[in-house]
């Protein structure tokens, strides 16, 4: 009986690890960082989730009528070669997992 009181202690813990864990993950992903380079003639803002979210260049750095298309043109394709990233991530530990969610251990 003590084990399985026990037991069951040790369950409850964890899912209510589980539940702080996840509403940390959520916090986190939504918040912002900025940064800046150049002193401070590129800045870019990206999110708890790892997406990029703004780039600024001024445009001191290049012809006025440029600055909107090359931010957009860095934006896509720095958020392109993040999935990939990802994608490729999520892939390699699915061989190494032989496919498991593992309970959402590496999610």
């Amino acid at each position: 009986m003590k084990m399985n009181r026990q037991l069951a202690k040790l369950m409850k813990q964890a899912q209510s690890m589980q539940t702080r864990i996840t509403a940390a993950e959520e916090e986190m992903a939504e918040r912002e960082y900025k940064a800046s380079a150049g002193g401070g003639v590129i800045e870019v803002v990206v999110n708890g989730r790892h997406e990029l979210k703004s780039v600024k260049i001024d445009p001191k750095v290049v012809r006025p009528e440029e600055v909107e298309m090359l931010e957009d043109l860095v934006l896509t394709a720095v958020n392109d070669a993040q999935r990939q990233a990802e994608a490729a991530t999520k892939a390699e530990m699915a061989k190494l997992t032989g496919e498991s969610d593992l309970g959402g251990l590496l999610s």
